[in-house]
């Protein structure tokens, strides 16, 4: 970020900081240097001749954010409070209180505290809403909050926060937290193993190498590896996940761009752990990046089976690049391509629509390419599963019921509301759902669909109009449809729904651990992997063995 300085006193921009030449742009270096001068110029002049006090640090960090937006949303600039999340998010070690937190108005909500560490020590749960922290009220407070809980080991925070409507206070010591990339890996049976990797951080390939180790030691003849859920990370970890199936040597991902440095492929390097063992691989709509990467590989290459429901469509690369001042650009440098040669990035960056939402490519120009056996495998939306099942694909009324916190916020009360239900797997009834849909209308949950927001905007620009009064009549009735639709789409997807409240209820009384165990005998996926794993001839048939 640049220096805040005060009004008059303007320090020097250094063009040859932001000039970096490579050969792509060598034809563009006039136009480049052009066009930093003239925003040099303006930046200086606003800040000199603006009517009221300016704050040069903010105007700049809004310009360049604002500016990196219209390219695409992995394309970003980090100040230097974003470095150091940024960095959390690559190594999973920081200091601070392990648990995932979000900022809601004037709060920070505990979403989940992560068990043993600093905030599951000091009593926190998910659903505790954080108003001050120390001497500073977070109304006081706009800017990222989160780093008020920066600090050295030990170090004491006294935090005011409210449960369930009532105001209570605590203290956090702060400790060092490593967030493991595979938080978890058991048997499913006598000769399944199950391995859940969540973020490919720098230790992701080794935890998971350990994993599987260990499950073969006790007795493990084949595995499901879960990435439902993951968001991606580090390229190489994903090659070298890939590595512990396949040989030395093999292709398992290229990198293609229009600056020749970029253009790269990633072999394995190592010697595998195990190039036989049947291998299944869960997905679903957010696994992304370079879990689609190691699905989509191991897709190509006919070692693996890939089940769920189809992945996010994330086929770019990123790449960090250090700026002055400790500040930092994550820009996308490349795009990515299976062994097979398909690039399975699902949004059109370049091409954009009125509103500026890029467009998605159409199923009908998906290119078909060929697996190492011959399989008919496609490109431009994701990773399809061998496998597709129905009952995982997301939908607008599932996604708004997380997105908005229906599931989170039911989930608290019926926390508060059973405190000894202990190990306890909860039991979803009839009635209990019906709570649920109650809750959601003493609460004024609002769905936010497209069609819900259309409808608000509607009625705003009516009002604007003065033409309010003479739609009023006909928007209450679109209204009511419309939410009599919702409802009907609540029980529709009653089983779905039900199984996120299960999930996120498990949560609150035995943590991850505890959520891990239940899906290895109850999750549809899971049951799935283990009856095809169970059946070796339609396993090799998909294969093609």
């Amino acid at each position: 970020m640049i220096p805040i300085f005060k009004k008059k006193y303007i320090l020097p921009v250094v063009a040859s900081a932001f000039l970096y030449v490579s050969v792509s742009f060598k034809d563009d270096y006039f136009e480049i240097a052009k066009q930093i001068e003239i925003f040099t110029t303006l930046f200086r002049e606003l800040n000199m001749n603006y009517v009221d006090d300016t704050n040069p640090g903010e105007l700049m960090d809004k310009a360049v954010k604002s500016m990196l937006a219209s390219l695409d949303p992995y394309t970003v600039y980090f100040n230097e409070q974003d470095v150091v999340k940024f960095k959390i998010n690559n190594t999973g070690e920081y200091t601070g209180i392990g648990a995932q937190i979000s900022r809601k108005n004037d709060e920070l909500i505990i979403k989940e505290p992560y068990k043993n560490f600093p905030a599951d020590k000091a009593g926190l749960k998910a659903g505790d809403a954080i108003i001050q922290i120390g001497d500073i009220l977070l109304s006081d407070f706009k800017d990222d909050a989160s780093q008020l809980f920066r600090g050295a080991k030990n170090s004491k925070i006294n935090i005011t926060y409210i449960r369930q409507g009532k105001t209570m206070t605590t203290q956090i010591i702060l400790d060092e937290v490593e967030i493991k990339s595979v938080p978890f890996y058991g048997k499913i049976d006598d000769k399944t193993g199950y391995i859940v990797l969540t973020h490919f951080t720098k230790k992701a390939s080794q935890e998971t190498k350990e994993a599987l180790e260990q499950l073969k030691k006790e007795g493990a003849e084949r595995i499901v590896l879960d990435l439902r859920g993951n968001p991606g990370g580090l390229l190489n970890e994903a090659v070298n996940i890939c590595n512990l199936f396949v040989p030395k040597n093999e292709i398992i991902v290229t990198t293609k761009s229009k600056i020749e440095k970029h253009n790269n492929t990633y072999k394995t390097s190592r010697e595998p752990v195990d190039t036989e063992i049947p291998l299944v691989i869960l997905v679903n709509g957010k696994s992304a990046s370079a879990s689609e990467i190691v699905s989509g590989a191991l897709q190509d290459l006919d070692r693996a089976v890939v089940i769920g429901s189809r992945s996010y469509g994330k086929g770019l690369v990123q790449r960090p690049v250090e700026l002055t001042y400790g500040t930092q650009l994550k820009v996308t440098i490349s795009r990515y391509y299976t062994p097979s040669g398909r690039c399975i990035q699902a949004l059109d960056y370049a091409h954009k629509d009125k509103n500026g939402v890029a467009t998605k490519t159409d199923a009908k120009n998906y290119n078909a390419f060929k697996t190492r056996r011959g399989r008919t495998v496609y490109d431009g939306g994701g990773i399809q599963p061998d496998i597709e099942l129905e009952e995982t694909k997301s939908n607008p009324i599932m996604d708004a019921l997380v997105k908005n916190d229906g599931i989170f916020n039911y989930a608290s009360r019926y926390y508060y509301k059973n405190p000894n239900l202990g190990n306890q797997i909860p039991a979803i009834s009839d009635a209990d759902y019906l709570d649920f849909k109650t809750f959601l209308k003493e609460q004024k949950f609002s769905f936010d669909t497209e069609t819900e927001l259309a409808l608000k905007k509607t009625l705003v620009a009516a009002k604007k109009e003065n033409i309010d009064e003479n739609i009023n009549k006909e928007y209450l009735q679109l209204q009511a449809a419309l939410q009599k639709s919702e409802e009907n789409l609540l029980d529709k997807h009653q089983k779905e729904i039900k199984n996120l409240l299960i999930d996120e209820i498990i949560l609150r009384y035995q943590y991850q651990e505890g959520l891990y165990q239940y899906y290895l005998k109850n999750n549809s996926e899971i049951k799935k992997a283990v009856n095809l794993l169970n059946n070796s001839s339609e396993y090799k048939s998909i294969l093609k063995m």
